[in-house]
């Protein structure tokens, strides 16, 4: 239907027909998701119009048509000006029972209210909430008239009905949030400190994925055979995360918020346990948690292995791993996933399981066992096969600089920081790049302080030991001698001509000789070749 005759006809149209036309047009274009430019300047007309029908009092049935065609509109970010406005957010607000309010100083805020809706009612509210994520997120003018007119307040007051939502109502509320705390950096403080949205998200958490807590910090195990978690709750869980992801992004919390931190990773470790109604979504489920996991202090991920009513293993002083073993098994399949973006796929999990195993002995004892067990067969090199460790080794020299570190460091971390229990899984041409990046060529150990426990090697390393090559990382088979007959002369001919060939590549900087300093760092080979005196002239030897 044409624009221009759609705008004519609502200015003198009744309720009803502006109900029919706008039908009409929602019913033409609902799978319509790019524009005409150059009907910019009607389309902006019609969000206007509709505006103002909204503002008037129509019934339900008309609202929720006026709103399906502002929610198609709202896809274009070129025509949203009418609606990026004190008065056009105030009335979706309203709309979405975000309702508007007066406080002292004549000012007008956004504040929840309760009451009982009919089923059109709540197919208003709905449309409105969807209307608002629209133009939220299409438009910064709009970001800013929500921090004016505080719709994140009036989201929080509305979280503390979440236990009587209805499906849509709380999707949309929660991924509004989700929308307001990415945008706006400044909301997410004010929902930390002043409307407690960490602690009300958490309740939204605990209510949909039906916690039932057993100790303190410790949920009743899920049934085996229960059902799998509903769709919709597992949709409306995941939009809470995300939210909370916004809110603990590099928020470091006090003594005070250490009570609720604990509390959120025990609701993740219960959520990690579920399953949902396909594999997809219990993955995509797991990886909100694990981001989610990543912004917690790492003191708290204790609570993920201390479960003193359901117990634990005896060798690993009584924790319970069943959540490890779960990260573990994620990551594997993410490395194992074809065509993923491992930079965001894989590198959250890889940062949680280092960082526990770097401060909790007891997960590094177990991942280690998983991942390094002690090396039997050396005759294959280390980034070949199907292991979990020929997986991450080969990880080592990936592509991408992140995703290579990552996997580096984990590895590095489980071997407690020693270079030489690094090399003997890895070899050093696999791990050449994490030592270069801690000044650690020279051998040595990280900073981190790890436990005494020694690590064993079996009888068939200790005797293969010697006749591993330490760049590959195995034993390899005897190669025949290249220069075996050859004579003196020609040995040292074929040295000088190699010298030379350095030498041009050099002078040419298509090469640089580099050497190691004593500290482990690479430097140019011509600093690395001073008087071993000097260096030696004003330290004590160790």
């Amino acid at each position: 239907m044409d624009l221009s005759n759609i705008l004519s006809q609502l200015e003198t149209a009744n309720e009803e027909e502006i109900e029919k036309l706008l039908q009409q047009f929602n019913r033409e274009n609902s799978k319509t998701f790019a524009f005409d430019q150059k009907e910019e300047t009607l389309r902006s007309k019609l969000c206007q119009s509709v505006l103002t029908v909204l503002g008037r009092q129509v019934q339900p049935s008309c609202q929720k048509t006026c709103l399906e065609t502002l929610r198609i509109l709202s896809r274009d970010k070129r025509v949203l000006a009418p609606v990026a406005t004190r008065e056009g957010m105030l009335i979706l607000g309203g709309m979405a029972r975000l309702r508007a309010g007066e406080e002292e100083g004549g000012d007008r805020q956004i504040s929840s209210q309760e009451e009982t809706q009919s089923e059109e009612e709540e197919r208003v509210v709905v449309e409105a909430l969807k209307c608002l994520c629209n133009v939220v997120f299409n438009s910064p003018a709009a970001q800013q008239v929500s921090v004016d007119v505080q719709l994140a307040h009036g989201l929080c007051a509305s979280l503390r009905t979440a236990r009587t939502w209805h499906h849509e109502m709380g999707l949309f509320s929660l991924r509004l949030l989700f929308l307001l705390s990415a945008l706006r950096s400044d909301v997410r403080g004010v929902l930390r400190r002043e409307w407690h949205a960490v602690r009300l998200l958490s309740d939204v958490l605990e209510h949909t994925l039906d916690v039932r807590w057993v100790g303190p910090y410790e949920a009743a195990r899920p049934d085996p055979q229960a059902l799998p978690m509903p769709a919709e709750d597992n949709e409306r869980a995941m939009e809470a995360l995300k939210a909370l992801f916004n809110l603990t992004l590099s928020y470091i919390g006090g003594e005070e918020d250490d009570h609720q931190f604990r509390l959120i990773a025990a609701i993740l470790r219960h959520l990690l346990m579920l399953r949902t109604e396909t594999e997809e979504k219990t993955e995509e489920a797991h990886s909100h948690a694990i981001n989610l996991l990543n912004n917690l202090p790492v003191s708290c991920l204790d609570v993920l292995i201390d479960l003193p009513v359901q117990g634990g293993q005896e060798k690993y002083c009584g924790k319970n791993m069943d959540v490890v073993q779960v990260l573990l098994d994620f990551m594997e399949k993410r490395i194992d996933k074809q065509g993923s973006n491992y930079k965001e796929g894989l590198t959250p999990v890889l940062n949680l399981l280092t960082e526990g195993s770097r401060h909790h002995r007891e997960i590094r004892r177990y991942i280690k066992a998983q991942v390094l067990p002690p090396l039997k067969d050396v005759k294959i090199r280390p980034e070949i096969g199907t292991t979990i460790r020929n997986k991450l080794v080969r990880l080592m020299t990936h592509v991408d600089m992140g995703v290579k570190q990552t996997a580096a460091e984990f590895l590095f971390v489980l071997c407690k920081e020693s270079v030489d229990n690094l090399l003997k899984y890895t070899g050093y041409g696999n791990a050449a790049g994490l030592l270069v990046a801690r000044g650690l060529l020279a051998g040595g150990r990280g900073e981190t302080q790890y436990s005494e426990d020694e690590d064993s090697d079996t009888e068939e390393y200790k005797s293969a030991k010697p006749f591993i090559n330490p760049i590959t990382g195995h034993v390899e088979e005897p190669l025949p001698n290249p220069i075996e007959e050859m004579t003196e002369e020609q040995k040292e001919y074929e040295a000088q001509k190699l010298v030379n060939m350095f030498d041009k590549l050099s002078r040419q900087n298509v090469i640089r000789p580099m050497g190691v300093r004593p500290d482990g760092t690479l430097a140019p080979l011509e600093e690395t070749l001073c008087d071993p005196r000097e260096d030696n002239s004003g330290s004590d030897s160790d």
